[in-house]
C-alpha cells in the first residue's frame, strides 16, 4: 500500500522567471539556486510579492531527502494540482508533463531513488494568458476571463500539496466508485481501477464496505491493466439529501494483494493471516443513492425533490489559499438558506466542499472547468479531463449531475427591455458545439450513474428582460424554466466591503477600474439601476440591494408556484464572492450578507404562502385578481391549513379566509383575492398569513402603489 507516512514536500521550494538560459541548468542538483525566490507549495506564485504580477512560465526547485524503497517495492512521485501545466525532472531526469489544475499526477521514481539519499525535484510551470477570449486554450474554467476572479490575476502555480510515497509491486493508478442502484431492498457499487503491476502476476482484489466483504482474484499484465466489478449491498442504509432524510456514508476500503501464487516475489506490509501481501489500498466514503433526472424534475432514491440551489464559485480567487473550514462554511450557509443544491460553476473546488456536501446532504451540480468559448483544440484535452473529473469526484454521494460548459455563448445583447429579448436569448443562445458534444459523451460514457446537463442560463431582469416578465414567459415557452440557472442581479456589498469603490469619491468613482477588475457591469447597472439617480453612494448602494432582492424573491416564489409543471429546480446566482465585486452574490468576499440573502432564505422555506404577480404601480380604481397559493416541500401532507389575506390602505382595508388541506409536495391554489383598489392615492400593501397545524405562522407582504398615472 502507499505507505503511512509519504514524504511530502512542502517545504524548500524556489522559484525564478523562466528564460532559455536558466532552462539549459536548472534541473540538474548542482545548480546554484541561492539567489531564486523563496515561494510556498501548496500555493500560487502571483501570492509572492516577486511576482506579484507574473504571467510566467516560472521554474521551480526543491530539494529534499527519501530513500530508496526495499526490494520489490516501488517509489511514486505526486503532484495533487498544478495550475495549469507543468514539466517534471527529478536529479535532472525527465519525468514527464502535466495538464488539468485540478488532476493528480504520478510519476515512478522507484529507480530514480536508488543510489542517493538527497534529490532534487524541478518543475517548469505554465498558465499562460488568455488574450482571445473566443479561443480560449487552458481548462481553467472561471479561474481566468470571467468576473468570479479579478481577470488580471493569473491562478499559476503549484497549488495542492506534492508527495513521494510507496506501494508493493501493484498500485491502484486510478479509482472510479459509482453508486449505480439504490433502493431499501439492494444497492449495487460500480468499480473500476486501473491496476499498475511490474510484472505479469495475479492479485486479489478485496472491497470492504459496511459489512460486505468482497474478494476476487484477478490476473495482470506487465503495466496498466483495467479492471471492472460489482459489489452488492443487502438493506443497505441509503444516504438522504437533507430534505428527504439522514445522508448516511459507508467507508469503503479497496485493497490489491499479492502472494505466493501470484508468479512474483513477496515483499510488503502483511494483510490478514499473512497469506497474502498487501500491496496498495484507496479509502473513501461513499454514500448509497440513485439519481435521477426527467425534464428536469430530480428524484433520489424513488423520492422526487424541487431542487432551490446557487451557483458557487471558486471560495478564493487564491484557491489553494482557502482555509478548509472557509470552504465547509459555505456549504453550511447554503443549507441554513434553505438550498438543496450548490453548483460547483466552471471550476472544480477544494476537496473539503465535496466532504462537506456529502455530510450535510446538500447536492452538488458539478461543472467542468470550462467557461466562455474555447480554441476547437482543446476537445480531446478536455475529453480526457472529463472522464478523470468522475475518477477524482464519481465517490461522492453528493455529486448528483453533471454540467460539460458553464456559458459556453453569451445572450445576444445585454439590454433591458421586454419578453422579447428572452425570446432572442432562447433563439440564438446555448447550442450544443463540438466541444460540449464531445465533453458530454466522455462524461456518460465514464458514468452512467448520473444525468449531464446542460446549462440553462436564463438571467432575465438583468441581462435580457424585464423581471416581471417571468411567469408570462412561462406561459408563452414552458420548456424554458423546466430549471432557471444565473438568474440575479449584480449590488454593491455593505458596509466595509464596498472600500474598493472608493465611495468617498461619490460621483465620480473610477468606474473603469471597477469594470476591468471588480466585476462591474456598467452599461447593464446604468440601465437596471441607474447611479446618476441617486445623489449618495449609500442610496445607491441600498437601491441595488434592493432590486436585487427583489427579483431574487419574485423568481423563486414564481418557479416554486409552478414547480413540476413544468418547473423542476432553479439555480440563482451566486452564493459568495471570492474578491470584492460588484456582482449578483449573496454574500460578499468577507462573508457579509446582503438584502438577497434573506429574501432568498425566506422565499425557500419549506412551506410559503404566494401570490401572483402585479404591477408595482396601479390607478384608483383598477380592479385587482390575484391567485393565492400555498406551496409545499414537505414530504407529509398539511390538513387544516388556514390562510389569511389582508388589503390594506390608508383609510380601509380587507380580508379574506381560506381554509383546507395541502398534499405532500405540492403546490395548492387556495383562493383568488378579488377587489378594486382605492380611490386614494398612496401604498396599498398585501399582508399573507398561513397558520399550519403545529402552530407555525407563516406570513408574506406585497405592495402596489396607487397612483393617478402609473407609467
Amino acid at each position: 500500500m502507499e505507505q503511512e507516512g509519504p514524504v511530502g514536500l512542502g517545504e524548500g521550494w524556489r522559484a525564478a522567471a523562466a528564460d532559455d538560459i536558466l532552462r539549459r541548468a536548472y534541473t540538474e542538483a548542482r545548480f546554484d539556486d541561492g539567489a531564486w525566490q523563496d515561494v510556498v507549495v501548496p500555493g500560487h506564485w502571483r501570492s509572492v510579492p516577486a511576482f506579484a504580477e507574473a504571467d510566467g512560465p516560472l521554474l521551480y526547485r526543491c530539494r529534499f531527502e527519501a530513500a530508496a524503497p526495499a526490494a520489490g517495492r516501488r517509489a511514486w512521485l505526486t503532484f495533487d494540482g498544478v495550475f495549469y501545466q507543468g514539466d517534471v525532472w527529478l536529479d535532472g531526469r525527465y519525468l514527464g508533463d502535466t495538464e488539468g489544475y485540478f488532476l493528480p499526477h504520478s510519476f515512478e521514481v522507484t529507480e530514480h531513488l536508488r543510489g542517493r539519499s538527497e534529490h532534487v525535484l524541478a518543475a517548469e510551470v505554465a498558465c499562460s494568458p488568455e488574450p482571445d477570449p473566443d479561443a480560449r486554450r487552458n481548462l481553467t474554467g472561471v479561474f481566468q476571463a470571467s468576473d468570479h476572479v479579478d481577470p488580471a490575476f493569473n491562478p499559476g502555480g503549484i497549488w495542492r500539496p506534492v508527495r513521494v510515497s510507496e506501494t508493493g509491486p501493484v498500485r491502484i493508478a486510478s479509482l472510479r466508485v459509482q453508486c449505480r442502484e439504490a433502493s431499501p431492498v439492494r444497492a449495487i457499487l460500480g468499480l473500476r481501477a486501473v491496476l499498475d503491476s511490474d510484472a505479469a502476476r495475479r492479485v486479489r482484489l478485496r472491497t470492504e464496505v459496511g459489512a460486505v466483504d468482497h474478494e476476487v482474484d484477478q490476473p495482470l499484465a506487465a503495466g496498466s491493466n483495467e479492471v471492472a466489478w460489482t459489489v452488492v449491498i443487502e438493506r443497505p442504509e441509503l444516504w438522504w439529501p437533507h430534505a428527504l432524510g439522514d445522508p448516511t456514508l459507508h467507508d469503503l476500503r479497496v485493497a490489491v494483494t499479492t502472494g505466493p501464487d501470484d508468479n512474483g516475489p513477496r515483499h510488503g506490509n502483511g494483510d490478514g493471516d499473512g497469506t497474502n501481501e498487501l500491496s496498495d489500498e484507496r479509502r473513501v466514503r461513499v454514500g448509497l443513492r440513485s439519481v435521477s433526472l426527467r425534464a428536469w424534475v430530480c428524484s433520489l432514491n424513488g423520492e422526487r425533490l424541487f431542487l432551490k440551489g446557487a451557483a458557487h464559485g471558486p471560495t478564493r480567487t487564491a484557491l489553494a489559499e482557502a482555509e478548509p473550514s472557509e470552504v465547509r462554511a459555505d456549504v453550511a450557509r447554503a443549507r441554513a438558506a434553505g438550498l438543496d443544491l450548490l453548483r460547483v460553476q466552471g471550476h472544480v473546488a477544494r476537496p473539503e466542499l465535496y466532504d462537506a456536501a456529502d455530510e450535510s446532504g446538500l447536492l452538488v451540480w458539478q461543472d467542468m472547468p470550462l467557461h466562455g468559448r474555447y480554441a476547437r483544440g482543446v476537445r480531446r484535452q478536455a475529453g480526457r479531463q472529463a472522464q478523470a473529473l468522475v475518477d477524482l469526484l464519481g465517490h461522492h454521494p453528493s455529486v448528483a449531475m453533471w454540467c460539460p460548459h458553464d456559458r459556453p455563448s453569451l445572450p445576444p445583447a445585454r439590454s433591458a427591455g421586454s419578453i422579447g429579448m428572452a425570446l432572442a436569448q432562447h433563439r440564438t443562445g446555448w447550442k450544443p458545439s463540438v466541444l460540449d458534444t464531445s465533453v458530454s459523451r466522455a462524461l456518460e460514457r465514464a458514468d452512467g450513474s448520473r444525468p449531464v446537463v446542460d446549462d440553462p442560463h436564463l438571467a432575465l431582469g438583468w441581462e435580457v428582460g424585464d423581471e416581471s416578465s417571468l411567469p408570462r414567459l412561462a406561459e408563452l415557452i414552458p420548456r424554458m424554466v423546466r430549471c432557471v440557472s444565473g438568474f440575479g442581479a449584480a449590488s454593491v456589498p455593505s458596509g466595509e466591503g464596498a472600500e474598493f469603490a472608493d465611495p468617498e469619491r461619490w460621483p465620480d468613482l473610477d468606474w473603469d477600474r471597477l469594470a476591468a477588475h471588480h466585476g462591474l457591469d456598467r452599461e447593464t447597472m446604468e440601465q437596471r439601476v441607474p447611479p446618476g439617480a441617486h445623489a449618495t453612494f449609500d442610496d445607491w448602494r441600498a437601491a441595488t440591494q434592493a432590486y436585487q432582492a427583489s427579483l431574487v424573491r419574485h423568481h423563486v416564489e414564481t418557479l416554486r408556484r409552478i414547480k413540476y409543471r413544468p418547473t423542476g429546480g432553479f439555480v440563482v446566482a451566486r452564493l459568495a464572492d471570492a474578491h470584492p465585486g460588484i456582482t449578483p452574490s449573496l454574500l460578499d468576499h468577507e462573508r457579509r450578507p446582503k438584502a438577497a440573502l434573506d429574501a432568498l432564505a425566506e422565499a425557500c422555506r419549506p412551506v410559503i404562502v404566494v401570490a401572483g404577480r402585479t404591477l408595482p404601480t396601479r390607478a384608483p380604481g383598477d380592479k385587482l385578481a390575484l391567485d393565492v397559493h400555498v406551496v409545499s416541500d414537505r414530504h407529509t401532507p398539511i390538513a387544516d391549513a388556514e390562510v389569511t389575506a389582508r388589503l390594506s390602505w390608508d383609510g380601509g382595508s380587507r380580508e379574506w379566509r381560506w381554509a383546507g388541506d395541502v398534499g405532500a409536495d405540492a403546490c395548492v391554489r387556495v383562493g383568488v383575492l378579488q377587489t378594486e383598489l382605492p380611490d386614494a392615492e398612496g401604498p396599498v400593501v398585501l399582508d399573507l398569513s398561513l397558520r399550519l397545524p403545529d402552530g407555525e405562522l407563516v406570513t408574506n407582504r406585497y405592495q402596489v402603489t396607487v397612483i393617478s398615472c402609473p407609467p
